[in-house]
């Protein structure tokens, strides 16, 4: 059933809460089935699930007094403390009272038929029972009597007074009767009568000075059920809130064990199933480890290691929280995408560039551009001999690189933000593979495009996107081609199974990259070939980083170099319109 917070505080009896946010809807636990079959049964606590309580206990005490009167009897042989007076009957009304007492319970457990109907079942049968024990063993002078206090003041909590007080008149009234037996078979005294008045008198005391009780035991029911609506619902809102959050949580406890974990991080742990419950060890060794050091104090709190994502596309760094102060006890564990830091360093590059790109453009284009003029020139001339030829191509040479050099720096520098579109990626590429191929007069094998499935989409800005892809597939036609003695590139896409995200690949079959050059070969002004700027490999990792994704390197089986660009993830990235509800309706 699904009611709203206001409509929950009015059934309630009290002031609507008024709530700072929109307006949430709140799940409450349906009523059961028994308890809906009897709306009418006034009860004195408000929750039918605490006259089943009541009914169970009462049933309990049933059962142990038949048991004890029962063996209390098979104890005393000669000197009965119990059934002295009718062993027989005695005998017989125990047994069935004890079961009675058995039968009662899958009833009870059942919920059926509804607590009133089983109640006056009950108290009949406590009365009839336990007065006829009183009667065998002696009337009220055995004191059996007094074991109908008990049941008259479990009804009294079950029912409202009214119903209370008819019950303890019924009992009252069997206690009379079986007085008024006894007097007439001459086992008891006249005088007895007055024991059996103060009896009676003691069952309607007794329903009446439970009734505050019973209030009290009404509303503790009905605020414990209300503070067990306000946990239900504040443990939804918050599963709600941590599983909508960009950022990854993991919660374990003392023993690494995972408590609670967002499906941001066990995309990130490349882990999509429940992981509640698991050994960190068995999702994640490395991070399990990190942890371990942590707690026995080998690592500080801002030494923790990074760990690469499941998908070995980013990098993750933990930062560790201890629950309870303490480094032994329940840990969160925030694992944090440092592409929030990579976008302002960024910027910092970015404003750096351009001061650097102006003062570059002011100062060195011109005079490079005179060199170079002036070595045209020089070169034109039909004076020069052989070496000052070859010395003028030298210098042109070097000016067309100076000059390429400031280029590229130039556009990083004017590059404007990155304006990231829906791609449908296996069509754009096959639109880039032939203006490539058209562009540089290539044959149709020389690029090949494979995109699995055909209706893989990316988010990206198309311009930033054509200017990567242009620039790495010119190092492949340039020095992988040349090495390998034909043009060769392969462009692939598809999705990482571990993570789904999206990725394309460059692949060539050249010599590949020294190990010594690959850990600075993004870096400015890094080249592992002569001739190059060292700018391009930076440039095309730029601007994959200013639209969510990342470029890296990865030698290629069988020799060559890939270069594998992984595209946001636009199910994380993308906020779709939603209401600000916890849950539809059932």
């Amino acid at each position: 059933m699904w009611i709203k917070a206001p409509a929950l505080a009015k059934a309630r009896g009290r002031r609507p809460r008024a709530w700072p946010t929109a307006r949430l809807w709140l799940k409450l636990r349906p009523v059961s089935t028994a308890a809906a079959r009897y709306p009418a049964f006034d009860v004195a606590t408000g929750s039918p699930d605490a006259s089943w309580r009541i009914l169970g206990g009462l049933n309990l005490y049933r059962v142990l007094i038949a048991a004890i009167l029962l063996a209390l009897f098979l104890a005393s042989d000669r000197m009965r403390i119990v059934g002295s007076l009718d062993p027989t009957t005695f005998l017989q009304v125990v047994v069935a009272y004890l079961a009675a007492g058995v039968v009662f319970t899958p009833f009870i457990s059942r919920r059926w038929p509804g607590p009133f109907a089983q109640l006056c079942v009950h108290v009949i049968t406590d009365i009839l029972a336990l007065t006829t024990l009183a009667h065998a063993s002696g009337g009220v002078g055995s004191g059996l009597g007094l074991l109908l206090l008990l049941p008259v003041a479990g009804a009294a909590l079950v029912v409202r007074t009214r119903i209370a007080l008819l019950f303890a008149a019924v009992a009252a009234i069997s206690v009379l009767v079986e007085q008024g037996l006894s007097n007439l078979e001459g086992t008891t005294e006249v005088t007895a009568f007055t024991a059996a008045g103060l009896l009676g008198a003691m069952l309607f005391i007794v329903a009446l000075a439970v009734y505050p009780y019973a209030r009290r035991l009404a509303e503790s029911e009905a605020l414990a059920e209300q503070r067990g609506v306000d946990l239900q619902n504040l443990s939804e809102l918050s599963t709600h809130i941590l599983q909508q959050l960009r950022e990854s949580i993991v919660v374990v406890d003392a023993d690494n064990v995972i408590r609670l974990v967002n499906e941001t991080a066990a995309r990130q742990l490349g882990q999509p199933g429940k992981l509640t419950g698991r050994a960190l060890v068995e999702v994640h060794p490395e991070l399990d480890e990190h942890l371990q050091q942590w707690r026995s104090g080998q690592l500080r709190e801002r030494d923790v290691p990074a760990i690469l994502s499941a998908d070995a596309s980013t990098e993750i760094v933990p930062q560790i929280a201890p629950m309870t102060g303490e480094r032994a006890g329940p840990l969160v564990v925030f694992l944090e995408d440092p592409a929030h830091l990579a976008e302002r360093v960024q910027q910092v590059k970015l404003a750096s560039l351009g001061r650097l790109s102006a003062s570059i453009a002011h100062e060195i284009r011109n005079p490079v551009g005179a060199m170079s003029h002036a070595a045209q020139l020089l070169a034109e001339s039909s004076a020069l001999g052989g070496d000052e030829r070859r010395l003028a191509d030298i210098v042109t040479a070097n000016g067309r690189r100076v000059s390429a050099i400031i280029d590229n720096v130039l556009s990083l520098s004017r590059r404007e933000a990155s304006q990231p579109q829906t791609l449908r990626l296996g069509e754009w590429l096959a639109q880039f593979a032939d203006e490539y191929r058209r562009s540089h007069e290539l044959e149709e094998h020389a690029v090949q495009v494979t995109c699995e499935p055909a209706t893989l989409e990316v988010r990206m800005d198309p311009m930033h996107l054509n200017q990567v892809l242009w620039n790495l597939c010119d190092n492949a036609v340039r020095y992988a081609s040349a090495h390998a003695g034909v043009i060769a590139v392969e462009l692939t896409a598809g999705r990482i199974p571990t993570s789904g995200r999206p990725y394309l690949e460059v692949a060539d079959r050249g010599p590949g990259i020294a190990p010594a050059v690959v850990e600075r070969l993004f870096e400015p002004f890094v080249t592992g070939t002569r001739g190059g700027t060292g700018l391009g490999l930076y440039l095309a990792r730029e601007l994959c980083e200013s639209n969510g994704a990342t470029l890296r390197y990865v030698p290629r089986e069988g020799g060559g170099s890939v270069f594998r660009i992984v595209f946001a993830d636009p199910e994380r990235w993308e906020l779709s319109a939603q209401p600000a509800t916890l849950a539809s309706a059932s």
